[in-house]
């Protein structure tokens, strides 16, 4: 019963310990790399992981907090340099969590879009089109698409980006 209870025990630890390498490897390691070696992201704090840990097809990036001294811009640089540094993986899903608590889900395939035209693309159009991709928890579309003269259609969409952060973490950093 003892020797049973032993290799239970041991088989429980081992699959924890892979669990945890896992996530560190493919997630949380190249998150670290993004976070510390571009000197603007100082400040952003951050982990990756898989959904529960577990779920490999669902990438989890938690922002933790962030110093006085960090923008918008660079919280969005942040994601958009993890989705360059993961580029190559494929997930089902992406959730942006503040403090652990899910505010918003990308579908795999714009995360990895993102990666892909990370230094190509023009931030300021993929800032501008980023709301429009996000998702609720729930499912549901979080902003509109926008339509209609250019310059009405880019000023709402520059005010759902900033509404986004709000609403993602700002809200709750002031609280603090």
């Amino acid at each position: 019963m003892r020797r049973r209870l032993s290799l239970s025990l041991a088989l429980l630890a081992g699959a924890l310990a892979l669990i945890v390498l896992a996530n560190y490897w493919f997630t949380e390691r190249h998150l670290s790399s993004v976070l510390n070696d571009d000197p603007r992201n100082t400040g952003v704090v951050a982990r990756a992981h898989y959904d529960h840990f577990v779920d490999p097809n669902i990438l989890v990036l938690d922002l933790r907090g962030l110093a006085a001294s960090n923008s918008e811009a660079d919280v969005f640089r942040v994601v958009l340099q993890f989705a360059a540094a993961q580029k190559e993986q494929k997930y089902s899903m992406v959730k942006l969590n503040f403090k652990g608590d899910t505010r918003f889900e990308l579908k795999g395939e714009y995360f990895q879009t993102l990666g892909e035209e990370y230094g190509g693309q023009n931030p300021v159009y993929t800032m501008r089109t980023f709301p429009e991709n996000l998702l609720r928890p729930d499912g549901t579309e979080a902003f509109e698409k926008w339509t209609g003269g250019l310059l009405g259609v880019m000023s709402r969409q520059m005010q759902d980006f900033s509404e986004f952060h709000k609403q993602w973490y700002l809200v709750d950093l002031s609280k603090q």
